[in-house]
């Protein structure tokens, strides 16, 4: 674990109230994809601390960065204010989401801002040409919430082993413009954009709610067993 001080040097529109905010970084920082760190920022003359899922991978180098849903908390509020020179302090690495080259298939489970870990893995994979097998469910209420959708388009189109099913939970979704799935993930989606299930490592990240019920589907409806199940639980703030 390093501790520094750094600079906020760019702010980034990820989707409707939320933020990717990266943070330069000169040391020689080493990070496993999927982890963690502490930011650090002055509110009221004094300095508070939360921390955030790398949403950069290993090989984008020079900064770090993680992705932000904007809330009405002092901190959030403190972090919408954020421009480029604004100062910070970073304590890191963390964590142990984490993705190795060991895995021959991996699926990811997510929902909302859960995807920034994944965001990481999944490009730390693409870049490193890495041959796991990878399949990511990822559900969001509308299409226009889909964090990163340009990035793992992208990286689908670069690699034929990525491939990302989106889909869609609010009831109004107009069926003849989004091609895509609707509904909530679940043992029968799993099943269909998944079949070989079975034979993969499951990195399950979202809203404390979405995360247990999907452990429970996973473990309960498709008897993976606990330890192909790696798990992250995302709170607001």
């Amino acid at each position: 674990m390093i501790i520094f001080e750094t600079e906020v040097i760019a702010v980034i529109d990820a989707a409707p109230g939320v933020k990717s905010f990266r943070l330069k970084t000169d040391k020689n920082l080493l990070f496993k994809p999927g982890q963690f760190f502490f930011v650090g920022i002055m509110i009221d003359n004094q300095e508070r601390t939360k921390h955030f899922s790398f949403s950069n991978s290993p090989t984008e180098k020079g900064y770090i960065e993680f992705t932000k849903r904007l809330t009405d908390s002092p901190f959030s509020n403190a972090l919408d204010k954020l421009i480029p020179g604004n100062r910070a302090k970073i304590k890191a690495p963390y964590g142990n989401f984490t993705f190795t080259d060991g895995y021959e298939k991996v699926a990811f489970l997510s929902g909302g801002i859960g995807i920034t870990p994944i965001r990481s893995i999944a490009k730390f994979a693409v870049d490193k040409n890495l041959p796991t097998d990878m399949v990511l469910l990822y559900g969001n209420s509308r299409e226009r919430d889909i964090i990163f959708k340009q990035d793992f388009d992208l990286m689908a189109n670069k690699r034929d082993n990525l491939r990302v099913v989106y889909t869609l939970t609010a009831n109004d979704i107009d069926k003849n413009k989004w091609p895509g799935r609707r509904g909530y993930i679940n043992a029968d989606m799993i099943k269909e954009e998944i079949p070989d299930y079975g034979k993969r490592v499951f990195f399950v990240c979202g809203p404390p709610a979405m995360v247990e019920t999907l452990n429970n589907i996973l473990k309960d409806k498709l008897s993976i067993p606990a330890e192909k199940i790696v798990t992250e639980n995302f709170t607001g703030y």
